[in-house]
């Protein structure tokens, strides 16, 4: 099994994903808007973002599939 290093973000480009999220976040049912929800978009978005993927179109889809995923 090969070691992939680890992605380092710069401060804007945490801050661009901490606004996907927050835009995410808000297009969940207030139902599922739990902090473990929030901390699995949150994982999701950054997962997704640390191989390479830059569209934030896409970024946040996955995020908000997550948070949908969530148990209510």
């Amino acid at each position: 099994m090969s070691q992939v290093p680890p992605q380092k973000f710069d401060a804007e480009y945490i801050a661009h994903l901490r606004e996907l999220l927050d835009i995410a976040v808000e297009q969940i049912g207030p139902e599922h808007r739990t902090p473990a929800a929030k901390a699995r978009m949150a994982e999701t978005l950054v997962r997704n973002a640390a191989d390479g993927i830059t569209d934030a179109r896409h970024l946040m889809d996955v995020a908000v599939r997550a948070g949908e995923d969530s148990p209510a």
